[in-house]
């Protein structure tokens, strides 16, 4: 008995080890992929690389330590998962040549628990014209972005998720957004939902346009409250000319209530939680 309890431990230990080292082996693969993405070698040759880099993540992205596992030492890959560990997206960008930028993003969910995770990736890339914000766009025709937090919410009895993306845009012009995700009756992913409230109309999403050399934050304070940077214009008569548009030193937010996220603006970082 003592015998088969000793083998038993071994082959587990074993197991065990090989998936350590499967994951160890990938990281290793990726980490390479994603440094070469950032060299300056033909577009063709990047897209073999983004080609080996889906297939890597989509065996990873069905595998049963999905949501248990994180890859270490991948500055370019975004892994976010909300506290609920429902939904898993991985997402990351390729810059080609001509400054454009392509976007890749599988999204893991697992919200039906009768059923095994579904997972799809969806490919976007730089359009001239920014998202809509009373639009709701599919796995079909994503506008591609790099998201890199989310928080889950309910709103009239449905579960939500609201994401902080990024959009390198061009070479003048880098976007943020405030998207809400939601999966619908088959499962299928859906971004915007009218859950964002200026106080006299709801939209699907909230777009921020600014100057490349800019820096721009956005970040969650809570699970009920974003805060971002006020964009203006360098002077008044560079209004509408997002690439001339920065942070003024000033701050807005949306704070959630009763499943809708409302603005608030000039609001005081250093008095946060009043």
């Amino acid at each position: 008995m003592n015998r088969i309890v000793r083998r038993y431990t071994l082959l587990i230990i074993a197991v065990y080890a090989g998936i350590i080292s499967f994951a160890q082996t990938e990281d290793a693969i990726l980490k390479k992929h994603f440094s070469l993405l950032r060299e300056n070698i033909p577009d063709a040759r990047k897209l073999i690389i983004i080609d080996s880099v889906k297939k890597i993540l989509s065996e990873y992205a069905v595998s049963d330590s999905v949501f248990r596992h994180l890859f270490s030492d991948l500055r370019f890959l975004g892994q976010i998962t909300p506290p609920d560990s429902l939904v898993k997206l991985l997402s990351w960008n390729l810059v080609l040549a001509d400054g454009d930028n392509r976007y890749y993003c599988f999204i893991i969910n697992r919200s039906d628990k009768k059923s095994s995770p579904s997972c799809l990736l969806l490919e976007g890339e730089y359009r001239e014209e920014p998202p809509e914000k009373d639009k709701v766009y599919s796995a079909e025709n994503w506008y591609g972005s790099l998201y890199y937090d989310l928080r889950p919410f309910d709103s009239g009895g449905r579960k939500y998720y609201i994401l902080l993306g990024l959009d390198y845009g061009n070479s003048l012009v880098t976007r943020k957004i405030i998207e809400i995700l939601y999966f619908d009756e088959k499962g299928a992913p859906r971004f915007g939902a009218d859950c964002l409230s200026d106080g006299r109309s709801l939209s699907k999403r909230a777009l921020f346009e600014y100057s490349s050399s800019a820096v721009m934050s956005l970040k969650f304070e809570s699970d009920s409250l974003i805060v971002f940077d006020h964009l203006s214009p360098f002077s008044p008569d560079l209004k509408d000319n997002y690439q001339f548009y920065g942070p003024d030193f000033s701050f807005d937010a949306y704070f959630l209530r009763n499943g809708i996220w409302y603005f608030k603006p000039d609001v005081d970082i250093r008095n946060r939680k009043k």
